[in-house]
């Protein structure tokens, strides 16, 4: 698992949606361990809490469960996103870098285009 801490967003919010969007990408799978929170937070070089703030986030959420003496793992209900959504979602990423567009204006991007929820 490969966490970079990058951008203006708090740690805690940049670790929750890297976690979150390793979950949805299939990278990581159902049960699937994840490092204690010392131990993510002395990769990371940032305070334990911070680590435990986003895994808090993450199990209120459902994307992963935290048993004492267990560990933390990727939620059995945690599912992945549909392959095309990742795909495209790549394809997004990719071209935006190319066009030296950062990931907060692709963001409001997607917010901008992103059709109103039906009523109906």
């Amino acid at each position: 698992m490969i966490i970079t801490l990058t951008g203006s967003a708090p740690p805690a919010e940049q670790i929750r949606d890297q976690i979150r969007g390793l979950i949805a990408a299939g990278r990581l799978g159902a049960a699937e361990r994840l490092p204690s929170v010392r131990q993510l937070a002395k990769d990371l070089g940032v305070a334990p809490g911070t680590v435990a703030k986003a895994y808090k986030s993450l199990e209120a959420e459902g994307f992963i469960s935290t048993r004492t003496g267990g560990g933390t793992r990727v939620s059995a209900t945690a599912l992945a996103t549909p392959r095309a959504v990742v795909d495209a979602a790549r394809a997004l990423a990719d071209i935006s870098i190319h066009s030296q567009i950062d990931v907060e204006e692709a963001t409001r991007l997607l917010h901008a285009i992103w059709p109103p929820p039906s009523n109906g």
